[in-house]
């Protein structure tokens, strides 16, 4: 078995991961102390087992080390999620993706080695809230702490425009770097390409930035 993918914790958010990625025909290697969870994927991960994974001869036992790709999922408990990081980074695994339950708990994983802190719920907080402030929105997402992608519909107001008609890099400080029309992807549109209602801009920047583009939008 090719065990690229391991996930450790199989609540709501390890769970929608390992069913995913066997969706993308993915092997995972699903683990949980609780037995009742691992039963439930026993016949839709690529393997299931009860493990303790803040005991260093369970990784080593799972062969994890060889893993080149370690979701922790571990849920409320922040002790065993720290210390599961930390054995997964001394065995040597490659990428160590790891949920963040606060920002304190964030922090200390990105001091110990996580290759990744995911944020799932503040992240879907804020996707959600930039939806409802702006019907435009279609879809938000976090680069960084200050960066986002962002995918906004061109309304009545941006459209028969070009983007260098609008001038929105050099009054908001944003770029356009692609644009959905139907079917197609324009990726790098010319400045001079007008806007259609219902096109699909893709806009990359400043969370700030993006922000008083969206207000801008509603105005």
């Amino acid at each position: 078995m090719n065990k690229d993918y391991a996930v450790i914790g199989l609540g709501r958010f390890g769970g929608s991961i390992v069913r995913e990625l066997r969706v993308l025909e993915m092997d995972v290697l699903a683990v949980d102390v609780d037995e009742n969870r691992v039963n439930e994927f026993i016949d839709i991960a690529t393997q299931a087992v009860i493990g303790d994974t803040t005991d260093e001869t369970v990784l080593k036992d799972l062969g994890l080390g060889n893993f080149d790709n370690v979701i922790v999922a571990i849920g409320d408990n922040i002790q065993s999620s720290i210390l599961t990081t930390l054995l997964l980074k001394d065995l040597g695994v490659k990428k160590v993706s790891v949920k963040a339950q606060n920002d304190y708990h964030a922090r200390v994983l990105e001091k110990i080695g996580a290759d990744l802190v995911i944020h799932p719920e503040r992240d879907m907080g804020r996707r959600i809230a930039h939806k409802l402030a702006s019907s435009s929105v279609l879809d938000y997402l976090e680069l960084s702490d200050e960066h986002s992608i962002v995918e906004i519909m061109a309304e009545e107001k941006l459209a028969d425009q070009s983007l260098l008609d609008l001038d929105i890099r050099a009054e908001y400080g944003v770029s356009v770097i692609a644009i959905k029309r139907g079917e197609d992807i324009i990726v790098s549109p010319d400045p001079t390409v007008n806007i259609q209602k219902e096109d699909i801009l893709i806009m990359i920047g400043n969370d700030d930035d993006l922000t008083r583009f969206e207000k801008s939008l509603t105005r």
